[in-house]
């Protein structure tokens, strides 16, 4: 049988210090910046295939930071925010540009 590869528990003996705060030796989790609430806005621009893949990048942002992948997390953030810029300013050239040939065109009305 296997019982020799069963580790017996080990007793902290009574010198450590089990009740200090070990938060010194573990690394703190860096902060989340997935930029979610900036790709909802952009999802308010007219270049729709663009803001949806900067949704899908921050919702993929935030499910990596909280399975522990910080890199991937950041990572992913930073194509987030890429994405979505590029997505306000596509939107912004698209509004620019149907605008003036709405108003350069409307000349047959008066």
């Amino acid at each position: 049988m296997a019982l020799g590869v069963l580790k017996p528990p080990v007793k902290s003996s009574l010198t450590e210090n089990n009740f200090c705060d070990n938060s010194s030796t573990e690394e703190k989790e860096p902060q989340l910046k997935s930029y979610l609430i900036l790709t909802m806005l952009t999802c308010f621009c007219p270049a729709y295939p663009v803001n949806i893949i900067a949704l899908v990048y921050s919702i993929m942002s935030r499910n990596s930071y909280y399975n522990g992948d910080y890199d991937g997390s950041r990572r992913l953030g930073k194509n987030a925010l890429y994405v979505a810029v590029a997505s306000i300013i596509i939107g912004l050239l698209v509004i620019t540009i149907i605008c003036t040939v709405h108003f350069t065109t409307m000349n047959h009305w008066v």
